[in-house]
């Protein structure tokens, strides 16, 4: 099955000065495509493994989507003794991946249902 998927980013000042940037990443023409809802342990650490198992399928991206009125900051690691990137509660946070990827850690002091996780 053949997946192609997208991820672009754009960014709208006004005001004093305006401006409008929008970078596209490269289509990613063999993607997983999958979009998958995660429950983040609190406290602790919850390891979030790239999905698998599927032949000739690349991830090149993920976007991070907590859910609505979430109120937990939750920590992007590498590992689990990495101190990490606090994210904002409510907003999504799109990265750029390599296809080397196999998994990252989010951190949370309260537990957090519904993270939505969409793979690129």
């Amino acid at each position: 099955m053949a997946i192609t998927s997208s991820r672009t980013i754009q960014i709208q000042v006004s005001g004093d000065v305006t401006g409008n940037l929008i970078q596209s990443a490269l289509d990613n023409s063999t993607s997983m495509g999958e979009i998958n809802l995660y429950t983040i342990v609190g406290p602790g650490n919850t390891v979030i493994a790239a999905p698998g198992g599927v032949t000739g399928v690349t991830i090149t991206g993920l976007t991070i989507i907590p859910p609505a009125g979430n109120t937990s900051v939750m920590t992007l690691k590498g590992v689990a003794g990495d101190t990490g990137i606090p994210l904002h509660v409510t907003d999504p946070t799109s990265i750029a991946i390599d296809t080397s990827f196999v998994s990252f850690v989010l951190s949370s002091t309260l537990q957090v249902n519904g993270v939505r996780i969409a793979w690129t």
